[in-house]
Formats: C-alpha cells, structure tokens, sequence
C-alpha cells in the first residue's frame, strides 16, 4: 500500500474486503483463519488487498 489509512479507512477497507471473503472470494494469503474478518485483516497485514481510497477535495 503506498498509501497511509487512518483508522476509519482501514476499517472500511477489512470489513468489505470481509464481505467478499464470506460470499466465497479467493483468500489471497496462506491462513488458518476461518473468519471472514481475521482473514481480511491478515491479508491487510500482508498488504495484499488492491483497495485504493479516493479522498475527495471537501465542501
């Protein structure tokens, strides 16, 4: 990621990519994990997810 997440962004990024891994996505990381979110949140510690976050400009 050459990105740096805040703690909000982070969240959003574990819990849809938790989503897709319970709806049957491929996991992209070696785990013993069954769960959904402790499976996203080590392919997030892997920096393996393709998620970018799109900041806008602000009102």
């Amino acid at each position: 990621m050459s990105q740096t997440y805040n703690r909000y962004e982070k969240a959003r990024i574990i819990g849809a990519r938790a989503l897709q891994v319970a709806y049957g996505a491929p996991v992209l990381v070696d785990t013993e994990q069954s769960q959904p979110i402790l499976i996203a949140a080590e392919e997030y510690d892997a920096d393996v997810l393709p998620f970018t976050v799109n900041r806008g400009e602000g009102s």
